[in-house]
């Protein structure tokens, strides 16, 4: 099992971050350690915590922020969401249904203390609403959700967190809700923005069957560390190849000569037929004379008729990428 960190929006994605998680039985074990050239460095290290040293490392390297997603394995672990919170980021984190909460109010601590799960299924009609966030294959996507403001309610320590949004899936339907989601981004934001961006992990998931189906990230059969991470790299250099050259196809984007650099002319470059600049310092030794436009002996030739496409009222000039 790989632990992995994407890039995203909405086009595409493309992991950043690429990391063999080892048990605490591979990890402790010297002579299996030896044999798959594991290096001295690694140490047994959780999913979580692998997670968040990618974290770190791509904000240590400059790449751009954006708001964290993690699935339910990785969003139910409450220290790498304080963790990802430390970092100055915020975050869309999937959670089991069994977290515990209590809604946000003026009494916080007589709210009573209870399960995302048991939280929604006691909310009111009017606190669902269908969302659509996005075009389907065939059908526009479309779902009923709620949102609460809420706090996490661990047993020890659950005065100092801070208020989160709750976001709730509960498709028409299905006898109870199937996803659960907590939110750090502004409370104010649009009820369609939040779910459009915690439905974004199906991007990331889409282009992992790319990945492993397209290109084979998934074939990998041998038994060493080094050759798990070399077959993974170049998987995924060769599939960033893939998005950046499908980047210049329309609709997503016109292919045209800009991409090449304009070549410079030589030096004295005289166009074929042009007359040379350069005469002779005699006249009558000049042989480079200008062509006539028109070398014909008559002296007013006729007019050529011409078959010309008329302009359709459907045609555009330019093709925009947006």
């Amino acid at each position: 099992m790989a632990v992995t960190l994407s890039i995203a929006n909405h086009h595409a994605s493309l992991p950043i971050g690429y990391r063999l998680y080892l048990p605490k039985e591979w990890a402790d074990d010297a002579a299996r350690r030896k044999k798959a050239h594991v290096p001295t460095a690694i140490k047994f290290t959780t999913k979580p915590q692998i997670a968040l040293d990618q974290i770190r490392e791509a904000c240590a390297a400059g790449v751009p922020r954006g708001v964290v997603l993690m699935d339910a394995s990785y969003g139910s672990n409450s220290a790498l969401r304080a963790g990802v919170s430390a970092l100055g980021l915020s975050y869309v984190a999937s959670i089991v249904s069994t977290v515990k909460v209590r809604a946000a109010s003026d009494r916080d601590a007589s709210e009573p203390r209870m399960s995302v799960k048991e939280l929604a299924l006691g909310l009111p009609k009017h606190a669902w609403r269908t969302i659509t966030w996005r075009e389907g294959s065939a059908v526009k996507l479309r779902s009923r959700f709620a949102r609460v403001q809420v706090r996490t309610a661990p047993i020890r320590r659950a005065a100092e967190r801070a208020e989160e949004t709750l976001l709730i899936e509960w498709p028409e339907g299905e006898a109870e809700p199937t996803k659960y989601w907590l939110a750090t981004l502004d409370k104010k934001i649009s009820f369609r923005r939040l779910v459009d961006i915690a439905k974004m992990r199906w991007r990331i998931e889409r282009d992992y069957q790319d990945l492993k189906q397209e290109i084979g990230l998934g074939h990998y059969e041998g038994r060493g560390w080094p050759g798990f991470h070399h077959h993974g790299t170049l998987c995924i250099a060769a599939y960033g190849f893939l998005v950046s050259e499908r980047e210049t196809i329309p609709p997503s984007g016109p292919r045209t000569a800009a991409q090449f650099q304009t070549l410079a002319l030589p030096t004295g470059h005289r166009p074929r037929g042009a007359a040379d600049p350069a005469r002779a310092p005699r006249p009558e030794l000049d042989r480079h004379h200008a062509p006539k436009s028109d070398r014909r002996l008559r002296q007013k030739p006729r007019t050529m008729s011409l078959l010309r496409t008329p302009k359709q009222p459907d045609q555009i000039d330019a093709l925009v990428t947006q």
